[in-house]
């Protein structure tokens, strides 16, 4: 797995709180528009998730870990896995991961990972 990321000036819970927001998808994600989950943020949960051009595909979470990472497979292939590492004293880093066969997309997760950094310190900003 390849991964990309960015540190965050918040709290890992802050972050994970915001990362698995299905509803905020769409504001830091590049490819996805929106989401829905037919469950609690678990493993084996399913959902579907609206990308670029409209499109809805249905995903599973995977590999759940509560406050530290998550993966899905989207329309029964495995995509990107999320995490959050506690950096201490507030702090935190989002990161991105991709098989190695998806490499080029790690570009696209450098773009979301920079944007909920931003997010997210927007909230805790608000807080």
């Amino acid at each position: 797995m390849l991964t990309t990321g960015a540190e965050v000036g918040a709290p890992a819970a802050l972050a994970w709180r915001v990362m698995v927001d299905v509803g905020r998808w769409g504001a830091w994600g590049p490819t996805v528009r929106g989401g829905e989950l037919d469950g609690p943020f678990e493993d084996g949960t399913r959902g579907r998730v609206q990308v670029v051009g409209g499109v809805w595909l249905p995903f599973e979470l995977r590999d759940v870990v509560v406050g530290r990472r998550w993966g899905w497979r989207v329309s029964g292939v495995p995509a990107t896995t999320h995490l959050v590492d506690d950096l201490g004293a507030g702090r935190c880093r989002v990161r991105f991961g991709v098989p190695l066969l998806a490499a080029p997309y790690l570009a696209v997760c450098r773009v979301g990972a920079q944007r909920l950094a931003r997010l997210v310190e927007a909230d805790a900003a608000r807080r």
